[in-house]
């Protein structure tokens, strides 16, 4: 019994070691959120970008920050209407794909059409997916395979990544 506790105990070390030699060096670099925006007229400095977001925002969404979970009054927001990139005003989910996942963030079951784009992300070692704001390059959170039906996807989302505008 011991010796299987001990296998797997090295079979763990050596798969997160092969995990964190390819994170380190496949990985992209430490570009951040820097990921390419789809339109140039987005591409601002991290001058122009603290200029346009408060210090909060701008660590979600241009150093990947991760805010504290249950921390967004968006967890409750319960009307119908789109969710929007705080970084460029591009409209990202719709109110309809929300759902309650008990993560503490956000989450949706899918983004609307073309609004993100997604990279892999390797800063807790094991890779991950994560996406960003299509237009201006924004990290909005991680993508799981443990959301509901019909798409399984779990969208989670920073909150103060994101605006919320009821229909109207």
């Amino acid at each position: 019994m011991q010796k299987f506790f001990l296998f797997l105990t090295r079979r763990s070390f050596i798969m997160k070691s092969i995990a964190a030699f390819v994170g380190f060096f496949i990985s992209p670099s430490s570009g951040l959120a820097r990921s390419n925006p789809d339109n140039s007229s987005w591409a601002l400095t991290n001058d122009e970008w603290k200029q346009r977001l408060s210090s909060e925002v701008y660590k979600v969404l241009r150093e990947e920050a991760t805010e504290a979970p249950f921390s967004s009054p968006l967890n409750n927001q319960k009307q119908e209407g789109i969710y929007y990139c705080a970084g460029c005003d591009l409209s990202l989910f719709s109110s309809s794909a929300k759902f309650e996942s008990g993560t503490g963030w956000p989450s949706f079951s899918e983004p609307l059409s073309g609004s993100v784009a997604t990279k892999l992300d390797f800063k807790l070692i094991i890779p991950r997916t994560e996406y960003h704001c299509h237009r201006c390059g924004g990290h909005q959170g991680h993508v799981f395979n443990d959301g509901p039906r019909p798409t399984g996807k779990r969208y989670c989302n920073n909150g103060l990544a994101l605006v919320f505008r009821p229909k109207t």
